[in-house]
């Protein structure tokens, strides 16, 4: 059953009692009805917001996009074909000097004349080389521990099973990595691991097993855990997010620090603070905090730089919901600034020379300020306490080229408040 046409805020009835009561009657009822347009229009533009995001364009998680095919990408496009450049080394299968086995296939007969060649030497090998694995199977290997019996007291001495040797028949601590491995990094089912297992290497084992050897394994990481969350204490660059998930049907946040070499992962019902306490790296924290400017991030008493992922989906929103040049030209300058940065990497210079730094903070500034003028004049910050400082102080743990301004995009428009925060434009960033 449809539903009947909404009515009208004001009746024709209310429009004549207002013509009827004069000037300032009608300006008050033409005065609410702007009002009321307002705000109708604010909540358009932020339905519009909303259904202009996905994934590419947002911090939206890739799952929200649905099923409709994906046309575009950060990377812009170049004149080189698909496949391996012309110079590059590739990667292909190389001569090995150190074979395993030799099958030899011999000469026994002439095919043209049909004599024997059975006594005639080797006149050169053809030789190929087959790179395959070798039969799968499950290896094994009975322990025996001797039983002996003291002449003297006739009391019995046992020899000693290995540690993890504890059981008549039990399975390996390679297998059961290779469990671990497929459950938690491959992140197979647990009923698919069972089935690979089976089909590879012919053992039936239950879920049961699998679970078990997943507890034995973090119990055993324990002491590898740790040393993982002191390094993240310490890093001197540390990347921070959280993403959802869900627990028995339960909304869960996965929390994750990384530096180059160190990842640890925390799970909290929580998202903010709460979980950031918990979690217990931040607050002891004292490097370079990278993040996707989450309000509860900003708390932490550290230096802070926003991550250049975010910016790029949050510029290639601004281009595409609005049509701003100054967005795409931001979004190349953020790429160029890194490209330099790895290839400086790659040459192991400590940092990028002076004049390619200023050149990078003038440009910055510049697009910056395309940006404020291509937006309402109500959503801007006065310049002069935002402008680029060379050679700013240095913060607590890491050497500052300059200051840049980080937007922040709000629904009502793409630029509607300013933070600062650092960048560092040498080659030792993480």
């Amino acid at each position: 059953m449809s539903k009947s046409p909404k009515q009208p805020a004001i009746s024709r009835e209310e429009i004549h009692a207002a013509y009827a009561q004069g000037e300032d009657a009608v300006v008050g009822l033409v005065a609410g009805l702007l009002h009321q347009i307002g705000l109708l229009e604010q909540r358009i533009e932020a339905l519009e917001h909303q259904q202009s995001k996905d994934s590419r364009n947002s911090s939206k998680p890739p799952v929200s996009d649905g099923f409709g095919r994906r046309t575009h990408s950060l990377r812009p496009k170049g004149e080189r074909k698909s496949g391996g450049q012309e110079g590059h080394p590739g990667s292909t299968l190389e001569w090995q000097e150190e074979i395993d086995e030799v099958v030899v296939h011999p000469v026994h007969a002439c095919e043209g004349w049909v004599a024997s060649l059975s006594e005639v030497e080797v006149w050169e090998w053809e030789v190929r080389q087959v790179h395959d694995l070798e039969p799968i199977r499950l290896a094994v290997t009975e322990h025996q521990a001797a039983v002996k019996s003291c002449p003297h007291c006739q009391s019995l001495n046992r020899g000693k099973f290995p540690v993890d040797v504890s059981s008549g028949v039990q399975y390996g601590a390679q297998i059961k990595g290779l469990m671990v491995y497929l459950l938690d990094y491959q992140l197979l089912p647990s009923h698919r691991v069972s089935q690979l297992l089976r089909d590879v290497f012919g053992c039936e084992l239950s879920e049961g097993t699998l679970y078990t050897s997943r507890e034995r394994c973090f119990e055993q990481l324990a002491p590898v855990e740790a040393e993982i969350f002191a390094g993240m204490q310490t890093a001197a660059v540390g990347h921070f997010d959280e993403t959802g998930l869900h627990i028995n049907g339960k909304l869960w946040w996965l929390h994750v620090a990384s530096s180059r070499g160190l990842t640890y992962y925390f799970i909290h019902p929580k998202r903010g603070k709460v979980a950031m306490e918990a979690m217990n790296v931040l607050p002891q924290f004292q490097g370079v905090s990278v993040h996707d400017g989450w309000g509860s991030y900003a708390s932490y008493d550290c230096d802070h730089a926003l991550c250049n992922a975010h910016h790029l989906r949050e510029l290639r929103f601004i281009e595409e919901r609005y049509q701003q040049p100054w967005a795409s030209q931001m979004s190349a300058l953020l790429v160029e600034i890194k490209r330099q940065v790895d290839q400086a990497q790659a040459r192991g210079e400590p940092e990028l020379p002076l004049d390619i730094r200023q050149s990078f903070a003038a440009r910055y500034q510049a697009w910056v300020e395309q940006g404020l003028l291509a937006n309402p004049p109500q959503f801007r910050r006065n310049l002069s306490s935002l402008a680029v400082v060379p050679n700013n102080p240095q913060p607590k743990t890491c050497s500052t080229d300059f200051i840049f301004i980080k937007p922040k995009f709000l629904p009502s428009c793409p630029i509607s408040a300013f933070r600062l925060t650092t960048i560092k434009l040498n080659a030792t960033s993480a």
